[in-house]
């Protein structure tokens, strides 16, 4: 799989943007401690921007910045056969990765928090959607061949390209080693109020005021 493919397969901007919500909503209640979450979501990351976070906890990360003008997702996958860092590269982004993106996207290019202490760009994988357009959007790239995840773009969107709460509860058995009750994953799916009950479903360790900021942070809706 590589952006080519992550393409052909994301929704629609705000129905990605519903799901990365249900995504760090999810990883709140399964794990409070917010230096393990693998999701976030932050409602107020900037100035009319909001921002859907993956990071794996070893070198792997993407980010999904929601703004104005649409959505610029850049990803990172540190073993990549075109990471920056990759002997030959020159600390430099994969040619075409990032030549083709849109001047409304270019301050997400050039953000402080997606490049290096050296500015250059973190990136092996980058999408980007305008309001106008019918499609996600990617650069012209001439793909390393040796290999069938060259930028990284499987193991980084695994859960972008694959919306199911079946692929979630699998994943999230894995990742934290907990039994997870499917039901309670499709409550979440569909941006219900979370209840006392879907809350201990998932961990009966946590009650539901105890994730007040974290909701508000995500931008989760709330009964009345």
């Amino acid at each position: 799989m590589t952006a080519y493919d992550v393409a052909r397969r994301l929704p629609s901007v705000p129905e990605l943007r519903d799901h990365c919500r249900a995504l760090a909503t999810l990883d709140a209640i399964l794990s409070p401690d917010w230096e393990s979450w693998y999701h976030s979501f932050d409602s107020a990351w900037g100035e009319g921007e909001e921002m859907a976070s993956m990071r794996n906890g070893q070198g792997d990360e993407y980010s999904v910045v929601l703004t104005a003008g649409g959505a610029y997702i850049r990803g990172f996958a540190h073993e990549s056969a075109m990471s920056p860092y990759r002997p030959g590269r020159d600390g430099a982004p994969w040619p075409g990765v990032l030549d083709d993106v849109p001047p409304v996207f270019r301050p997400q290019v050039e953000e402080p928090a997606f490049s290096d202490e050296d500015d250059v760009p973190v990136v092996t994988v980058c999408l980007w959607r305008e309001h106008t357009d019918d499609h996600w959007r990617h650069g012209t790239i001439l793909f390393p061949a040796g290999t069938s995840d060259p930028d990284g773009a499987e193991g980084l969107f695994e859960l972008l390209v694959d919306r199911s709460p079946e692929a979630y509860r699998r994943w999230a058995e894995d990742y934290y080693e907990v039994p997870v009750d499917l039901a309670a994953v499709r409550h979440v799916y569909a941006l219900r109020p979370l209840t006392a009950e879907v809350v201990a479903a998932l961990n009966d360790e946590l009650d539901l005021a105890d994730l007040a900021g974290d909701l508000a942070e995500i931008g989760y809706p709330q009964a009345d």
